[in-house]
């Protein structure tokens, strides 16, 4: 058995998130049965991480075990004619045996999109917001994001989790192409962590919060305390970096 890494995009409005669960449509499912179809046996992938319903990826990574020797074009080919258009198969990379798609991730990216009018072309992937925020004040705020590592503030409640400590390393947003995109990255992220960053940074930008007010909100431990969770559609997971001494090609 050799493992293998593969890179993956997907449009995550049909499914109910990555991780198969009973009587859902999810990406991970999706992602198995192609693999078992192609080798004619059962295949189970490990993801990077967890997308919930409705969030995107631009890049997600994931890891197999392979029963047999194969072409990877022609691997990636199959794996593209069988899986659903929302799901795309970029590179599929062969990696040491003890390689693992979670565990060995040093970063994971995020990017949050936000449209001011109407467009039906990008309904799906935005969250379309019908007045102008204070991207300063967000600015400002977001600095605070790095002075902390505890931000069970931002985390679902009830989350299986053994503790809320997650180290920032950057976050900001941009304004682009008329659009506002919020950058973040981190070594890890909480279920539902960046949706609810995003949320109470746009009360901090429409003046419901002031820009002080992130620190306290993060050092409560307090989710009622930080703002409603932006919508889902407008959530990519963008980049997973990994040690380059894994990849075997």
């Amino acid at each position: 058995m050799k493992r293998y890494f593969i890179e993956l995009s997907y449009n995550g409005t049909p499914f109910h998130g990555w991780q198969i669960q009973q009587n859902s449509f999810t990406v991970q499912e999706s992602l198995e049965s192609a693999l078992s179809t192609y080798f004619k046996c059962p295949v189970t992938i490990m993801g990077s991480g967890r997308t919930d319903t409705g969030v995107h990826a631009s890049m997600q990574v994931c890891h197999f075990d392979a029963p047999e020797n194969f072409e990877i074009a022609k691997l990636t080919k199959s794996l593209n004619g069988i899986l659903p258009k929302e799901i795309a198969i970029h590179n599929i990379r062969p990696v040491t045996h003890e390689a693992h798609a979670r565990f060995d991730a040093l970063e994971r990216s995020y990017i949050y999109r936000i449209i001011f009018r109407k467009n039906p072309f990008l309904d799906e992937f935005a969250w379309t917001c019908f007045f102008q925020p204070d991207v300063d004040k967000m600015n400002r705020a977001a600095e605070a994001l790095m002075r902390h590592d505890d931000f069970e503030c931002f985390s679902k409640v009830n989350t299986e989790v053994n503790h809320f400590r997650c180290q920032i390393k950057s976050a900001h947003w941009e304004q682009k192409d008329g659009e506002l995109l919020f950058h973040i990255t981190a070594n890890r992220f909480l279920r539902g962590m960046v949706r609810a960053i995003v949320g109470t940074l746009i009360e901090i930008g429409t003046g419901k919060k002031a820009p002080e007010d992130l620190d306290k909100i993060i050092e409560s431990k307090d989710r009622s305390k930080a703002g409603k969770a932006a919508p889902a559609k407008g959530l990519f997971l963008s980049k997973v970096t990994y040690p380059e001494n894994i990849y075997l090609d």
